[in-house]
């Protein structure tokens, strides 16, 4: 028999590890709740014309079609088998996709289900995606997103709640000194125009989304690639090294934008964001204009996010987002602004795990286990653990008649804190497997003993 695996870019996860990300999806749920979202949840996999040509060509190719049950080649003819046009195959054997991300999902959710949804709407959604990307460290094919959005709204106030919920959540975490980048794709537009490269906007933005990582000589070559010239190039140079505050960053904004109507609108957008963010205050965070942040996803219309951990954690963004103005577009319902963000699970998870910042009550399991001398001795100590139990102290009994070290070895690799060694009529032997300190208590000092943990 074959060695039992599981597929490339998946994951098993341990208990230890699971209470840990069960400790990050608890916190985010709840300030997601606080700050008004609802939560939806939207189904594994969806229909394959709901997903495939909405992430460009690159984003259908990593799409996990779903073979039809059944006879899946009934539909197709020798001929077409004998042509291997794996396009138009797949079009007749694959009718279903695992979902690519919650964001498309959930345009088709809102314009589905528009006539009993109460605009503004506002959902946070946490599920598993699939992507048929090339595994390698912190990149699977099989992961959470953690997603925020607000829909029906062009308030800016919405992106300023976005912002603190960020703050909120890594406050929480106590993941203090996380940087928020903001930008604006108007901005983005805007400099292109002013160089004169707005045919070449997409080239350019994905080109300079790249600086942190392929540096400033990488991206004048990406852009030349592209065909942006070395002119518009070298008005562009001041990006590369834009210093200051925000505000001097704005004012020198205004300077190069002087000429775009699009990009001045930009200017005002960002404005109004960090004008009243400074007003009221971040805990956790601090808000920055990164004026080369570009991110990857065209629809992104207004206003951008990205956050990054602390500078002492060598990790890539764990966080990020934007907004949106016509994403429900896509499915007929025109005219639906958005903005959204996403927190990153893994790496968000990587990040306090570096930084030592999970409790310790977050890994803690059982606080007890009761030893088993017998069932005589058995059963009272079942009457015992269902009263703990039901003041919230997680108790278990061993199951097996088994020799004492044994179930102390058990209870050491569980890291169980202590153990009841045996009881004598209403006096229960309770040690102490870090200590070694052990005590006499009636059930009363028992349950006390325990709540301190």
């Amino acid at each position: 028999m074959a060695k039992p695996s599981i597929p490339k870019g998946t994951r098993d996860f341990s208990p230890m590890e699971v209470s840990k990300r069960n400790y990050i999806i608890g916190i985010m749920k709840h300030h997601f709740e606080k700050f008004g979202y609802q939560p939806i949840e939207t189904p594994s996999f969806e229909n394959s014309e709901t997903l495939m040509g909405k992430y460009g060509e690159e984003g259908d190719r990593l799409i996990f079609k779903i073979l039809n049950s059944g006879d899946y080649l009934d539909k197709i003819t020798a001929k077409e088998l004998e042509a291997i046009n794996y396009k138009q195959l797949t079009g007749k054997i694959s009718e279903k996709a695992l979902r690519y991300d919650l964001t498309v999902p959930f345009a088709r959710y809102v314009v589905q289900h528009q006539n009993e949804i109460e605009f503004p709407f506002k959902r946070y959604q946490i599920q598993p995606v699939w992507r048929a990307d090339r595994p390698q460290k912190g990149r699977f094919r099989e992961f959470y997103q953690c997603d925020a959005d607000v829909v029906g709204s062009t308030s800016l106030w919405q992106e300023v709640e976005l912002v603190q919920l960020y703050d909120a959540v890594f406050a929480a975490l106590g993941l203090v000194g996380i940087t928020i980048k903001i930008n604006n794709r108007k901005i983005l537009s805007g400099i292109a125009e002013v160089i004169g490269a707005s045919d070449k906007l997409i080239d350019f933005t994905v080109a300079l989304d790249k600086l942190d990582k392929i540096g400033e000589d990488g991206v004048k070559k990406e852009m030349l690639e592209k065909g942006i010239s070395e002119t518009a190039i070298n008005k562009v140079q001041p990006l590369f090294n834009f210093t200051g505050s925000i505000q001097e960053k704005i004012e020198k904004l205004s300077d190069l934008l002087s000429t775009s109507e699009e990009g001045k609108k930009g200017i005002l957008e960002l404005q109004f964001i960090c004008d009243n963010i400074s007003k009221l205050g971040l805990q956790a965070a601090t808000l920055d204009l990164d004026v080369t942040l570009a991110r990857g996803l065209n629809y992104y219309t207004g206003a951008i996010f990205e956050v990054v951990p602390p500078s002492s954690v060598f990790m890539g963004s764990i966080g990020g987002g934007g907004r949106y103005d016509d994403l429900t577009g896509i499915f007929g319902l025109k005219d639906m602004s958005g903005v959204g963000i996403s927190f990153g699970l893994d790496r968000i998870y990587l990040v306090l795990e570096e930084l030592n910042l999970f409790p310790k009550t977050v890994i803690s399991s059982t606080q007890v286990l009761f030893i088993n001398n017998g069932e005589s001795q058995a059963f009272e100590a079942m009457q015992a653990i269902q009263k703990l139990r039901a003041g919230n102290i997680k108790t278990e009994l061993y199951p097996d008649v088994a020799k004492i070290d044994k179930q102390f070895k058990y209870a050491e690799r569980r890291n169980i804190p202590f153990v009841v060694k045996e009881i004598n009529g209403d006096a229960f032997v309770l040690k102490n497997l870090s200590s070694g300190k052990q005590l006499s208590l009636d059930f009363e000092g028992l349950q006390k003993e325990l709540g301190k943990i």
